[in-house]
């Protein structure tokens, strides 16, 4: 079993940045892809960074491209998301995920992650 706990949320202005953080815990966690996704208001869950086990290898939802980075630390069993360039439309509550079936593929489809972390919220006002 897994558990994840999201922090780093929190109220920031345009243009400004946040650093997230999920800790992880359980067996294996190092083992797995790890991801970020995120639910605004009104809209469907969607994918936004995802890391291989080894950190070898990224991926980013083409809205955070060049803004944002995923990075994971196994030795502290955490991952993180820098977002840097906040816009207003980033605006969500922004989960973790953890993909128990794959260690280098880094998919964006929602089902394919097993754990989730229960959110944490950021708004950025304009």
């Amino acid at each position: 079993q897994v558990q994840l706990a999201e922090s780093g949320g929190g109220l920031v202005q345009a243009g400004g940045s946040l650093r997230l953080s999920c800790a992880a815990s359980g067996r294996a966690y190092s083992d797995y892809v790890m991801a970020w996704f995120r639910q605004a208001p009104g809209k469907e869950r969607e994918f936004v960074a995802g890391i291989t086990w080894s950190a070898e290898k990224t991926s980013y939802a083409d809205s955070v491209k060049g803004r944002f980075i995923i990075s994971r630390a196994n030795a502290k069993n955490a991952v993180y998301l820098q977002m840097n360039s906040l816009k207003p439309e980033d605006t969500a509550v922004y989960y973790c995920a953890l993909d128990r079936s794959h260690r280098v593929l880094i998919s964006p489809i929602i089902r394919f992650y097993d754990y989730w972390g229960q959110g944490t919220q950021v708004t950025v006002a304009s």
